[in-house]
């Protein structure tokens, strides 16, 4: 019989390893009641958890749309959080930039969680937080820059040359060559989440104590040396200007948690190294009155452009200024920039990454320029598909979403600037201020939740 208008029809699609005997379903009504069921159910969750989003301005339909990306990015018997749900879709169609983002990368987890926060979500942190001591053992040096949604530790680089890969861009690959690189900028994500995550309520116990202190340990060791950075260059390690940055963010939220939370700890010695970080990224990371890609390599680098976002220096610090002047005229392709122009390793191109004109937008918001910073919001809104969902690249020239698709550090950080907007449209971020972005977010967010509870409230 044909279908006709207002029929349903109800699939119930499951993996199991072969060996498995296959399920039979029996009655079919049964079947069709317990799925209408579970679609309720499902359809009550996710209405129940963005009912907590706590973000109130323009673009709510966006915020609230990457706050659901985000959590669906989430594996909930874990906690663990994926970079995307897909590998080998291509950064320029037929090349081979084609990687496996399905696992959980410390940094990108970290950053979802801080936009997470910002919205008034915290138990996907205290869940993360459970994961990330599972998977460490508790053993700050054993911690990798990445693992798989179950705490897999071993993710070895494959190629599989029976798929030809999306529109013929090959190869395609399972795992990620990158889990045995050394990315300083990690150590310091953790440590501005965790820091965060104390402001926020969250609870650090006296093992998450000792972790967080082994890291800040590792830094003092380490912090000097060269690494593959935030984009994983497979070329000769670099000191990348962002990586030496997240090392002084680490050294700076250590000794905060251990002054707020009167832990004991080395704090002097941490103070002098965080001292010396912070020298390093001043005098030898610009010395053009620029911040160079890394110590010798005198080329632009959209990853500097968090330099004042961290609150190292103020936005409108000149050397800020003439970071965000060098990186648009060199990377910016009509409000869209590219992550670098040089030589890291590999062949090929790539498009424009959102998440770092996201990052501009944010400098221009902090600068005071909201008229520029509206417009740009406006143009990188417009490159969501049709369900409001991002990828990790755009093409310039026609506007075709590129790569790993949806891309949680696209999302997040449509999330951050947003609220960053909203709360300078309010004329509740001073122009010019040194402060971390992301800290000025929470603690906005935090002074909401205490108005409204506060002596008084119950009368507003």
């Amino acid at each position: 019989m044909e279908p006709q208008a207002g029929d349903e029809a109800w699939i119930d699609a499951i993996w199991r390893v072969s060996y498995l005997t296959k399920v039979q379903h029996g009655d079919p009504l049964r079947y069709r009641v317990e799925g209408r069921r579970r679609l309720e159910a499902t359809i009550d969750f996710w209405h129940s958890w963005i009912a907590r989003c706590a973000y109130e301005g323009d673009h709510a339909v966006e915020v609230r749309r990457s706050a659901l990306a985000l959590k669906a990015m989430t594996y909930a018997p874990s906690g663990a959080i994926v970079a995307a749900p897909t590998t080998s879709l291509p950064e320029a169609i037929g090349g081979g930039r084609n990687w496996d983002y399905r696992y959980t990368w410390i940094r990108d987890a970290t950053l979802t969680l801080t936009s997470l926060f910002v919205l008034g979500f915290t138990e996907e942190a205290d869940a993360f937080k459970e994961w990330l001591e599972r998977t460490g053992a508790g053993r700050a040096e054993d911690l990798q820059i990445m693992y798989g949604i179950g705490g897999e530790r071993s993710l070895p680089e494959l190629e599989i040359p029976s798929l030809a890969g999306h529109r013929g861009s090959g190869p395609v690959r399972l795992g990620n060559g990158a889990v045995k690189q050394l990315q300083l900028d990690a150590y310091g994500q953790i440590l501005e989440a965790a820091y965060l995550y104390g402001k926020a309520g969250g609870e650090l116990t006296d093992s998450n104590w000792s972790f967080l202190r082994g890291l800040a340990e590792i830094v003092c060791a380490r912090w000097r040396n060269p690494d593959q950075g935030i984009w994983e260059m497979r070329d000769t390690p670099r000191h990348f200007t962002h990586s030496k940055l997240n090392c002084w963010i680490a050294l700076d939220r250590v000794v905060r948690i251990a002054r707020d939370q009167g832990r004991d700890a080395p704090v002097e010695r941490w103070e002098r190294e965080r001292d010396a970080a912070r020298a390093y990224v001043l005098e030898q990371a610009a010395p053009d009155g620029w911040f160079h890609q890394a110590a010798g390599h005198a080329v632009p680098d959209a990853a500097t452009l968090l330099v004042p976002a961290s609150g190292l220096i103020a936005s409108s610090d000149p050397l800020a200024l003439a970071t965000i002047d060098t990186v648009r005229r060199t990377l910016e392709r009509d409000g869209l920039l590219y992550r670098y122009l040089a030589d890291d390793g590999l062949e090929g191109g790539e498009g424009a990454f959102l998440l770092c004109s996201f990052w501009l937008l944010d400098c221009l918001i902090h600068a005071g320029r909201l008229d520029e910073s509206e417009a740009l919001l406006e143009r990188l809104l417009g490159f969501s598909n049709d369900v409001g969902l991002l990828a990790e690249e755009v093409d310039p020239a026609s506007g075709e979403l590129l790569g790993n698709f949806p891309q949680a550090f696209s999302h997040m950080a449509l999330v951050l600037s947003c609220a960053h907007l909203e709360a300078a449209r309010r004329g509740e971020i001073t122009p010019g201020a040194a402060v971390d972005y992301a800290e000025g977010a929470l603690d906005r967010l935090l002074a909401k939740r205490g108005a409204m509870t506060g002596p008084g409230a119950a009368g507003r």
